[in-house]
């Protein structure tokens, strides 16, 4: 799980570094995209905690008792 993670972390940076170079240069337009992205990383923030908690409080609860 830790190298799957380690690797998608790695792609992200790697987006975010050429979103950075082609913004730097003019080729896009930078404030939207970041402005999009940092939406869509606390879009993606929330739905990872509304899961780890469905998952803690019921999925953990479930497997102890059997």
């Amino acid at each position: 799980m830790k190298t799957i993670v380690s690797y998608i972390l790695i792609a992200l940076v790697l987006v975010f570094t050429i979103v950075a170079i082609l913004g730097i240069w003019d080729i896009i337009d930078l404030r939207n995209v970041m402005m999009n992205a940092i939406l869509s990383l606390i879009v993606i923030f929330a739905a990872s905690a509304v899961i780890l908690f469905i998952y803690t409080v019921f999925m953990r609860d479930s497997e102890r008792k059997d």
